[in-house]
This record gives structure tokens, sequence and C-alpha cells, in this order.
């Protein structure tokens, strides 16, 4: 197992502080093992607020689902991830991420960076109607996470990022090469996501990987909804 999962699964929780900027319950917690203390993100189901949009489960079901992709895909960009019990039920428990403030967010999504290209395939995927600039966490400008990812996987196409410098690019062949066996994946260890998304939610996102695979394209900005999320930041 991890060892940041682990601690995780293992540590007691102790909210210290909130992200009031946040419009959900977002606590700011350590979590401790023994004397190893981490910082983490706690987001209580109890603390959501409902969406006439995304009416079945809830946002800490999706955010974990979201680090199950990460994982299983090999894109690495979610911080690890799980649901636990925490002092105000159940909820999202995930690592905190200390950013290099040196990079400047507002000139640098619009890069042609390697790890922001693994973020956009990433989010295509999952169907991410949330990706702002502000959610993109630069540990170097080598190594980007992302954070936020509670409006996801819903069955329409909903695709909403600040990320479109790869639209109607082709993908790469190692790109079909992840995306081919992330499919083969799913269908093979379907039963931890269906635990967490509906069963019509878990076949639209296999039906978005398969035309990801058949374009062998990323996608382009719909005619049909916002393309970028408002505001971007």
């Amino acid at each position: 197992m991890n060892p940041v999962i682990d601690h995780l699964t293992q540590g007691t929780l102790e909210v210290t502080g909130r992200l009031v900027d946040a419009s959900n319950a977002t606590l700011y917690a350590q979590c401790t093992v023994g004397d190893d203390s981490i910082p983490v993100i706690y987001k209580p189901v109890a603390g959501e607020r409902p969406l006439w949009d995304f009416p079945d489960g809830n946002l800490a079901q999706r955010e974990y689902a979201a680090y199950v992709i990460s994982e299983l895909g090999r894109f690495n960009v979610v911080p690890p991830t799980i649901l636990r019990d925490g002092p105000f039920g159940i909820g999202m428990v995930q690592q905190w991420i200390d950013v290099d403030e040196s990079v400047d967010l507002a000139q640098f999504y619009r890069t042609d960076s390697a790890e922001l290209r693994k973020m956009a395939l990433f989010d295509a995927v999952i169907n991410n109607t949330d990706r702002k600039i502000g959610h993109l966490l630069p540990i170097t400008e080598d190594h980007v996470l992302g954070c936020d990812h509670g409006v996801t996987f819903h069955e329409e196409d909903k695709l909403r990022t600040v990320l479109w410098q790869w639209a109607d690019k082709a993908l790469s062949n190692s790109e079909v090469e992840q995306l081919t066996e992330l499919e083969a994946s799913l269908r093979d260890s379907s039963e931890e996501l269906l635990a967490l998304i509906t069963e019509n939610e878990f076949d639209a996102l296999l039906a978005r990987i398969n035309a990801l695979l058949k374009n062998a394209t990323f996608p382009t900005p719909s005619d049909e909804w916002p393309a970028v999320p408002w505001p971007p930041f």
C-alpha cells in the first residue's frame, strides 16, 4: 500500500481550520499516526450542498473515484485520497499539497507542458466539469497535481476546462496505449468504481475512453455548453 494512503487510513484526524472560499465544507486538518503528522484536506459529506445536475452519489465519492482512475490509468495527477470517517462523519480525506509559489499559474496553464497535457487527458476521461486554473497544484513545473474533482463522471458530456491547448490534437502512441490499458482494467475491475458512481456513469466513462481511442484525438470544446468554468480561476 502507498505509505501516504496507509497514513491517511490509520491516522487520527484533527480539524484545525477551514478554507472559507470553498462552496462546500472544506476543512484543513492534521492526520496523525504516532509522532508523525501530515496536513490534509477533509471534505465531509454532511457539509455538501446538493447539486441539481448531480443528483446521485456525493462529491466525496466522486473525488475518490477520480483518484482511483488517476492511479489505475497511470495519470498520477491526484494527491493520495481516501474515503473514511472523521470528526464530522464520512468524507474525503486528501493529502495537502504545498505548491511552488514561484510558478505563475496565470501564465503556466497556457503552456504546452507535458504535465498539463496529462491533466487534460485525465479530465477528458473523467468528464471534469470544473478544471479551473486554481485547481492546478504545481509542485514544480515538471510535476503538477490537481484537486477538486467532485463534479466529475456525469453521464452527459460536460467537459469544462481551461486546458484546451490540445483540442483536436492527435493522441500519442503512449497515450493510446495508456487508454487501452485503462479501458481493459475498468472492465476487469468495475466493482470498486460502481460503489462510487452509478452504472450509467460507469458506462459513460467506458464510452468516453472508447471515443477517445476511436478518434485518437483530444476533445474539442462543445457548442452546447460553456467550455470554460466560471470563474476560470
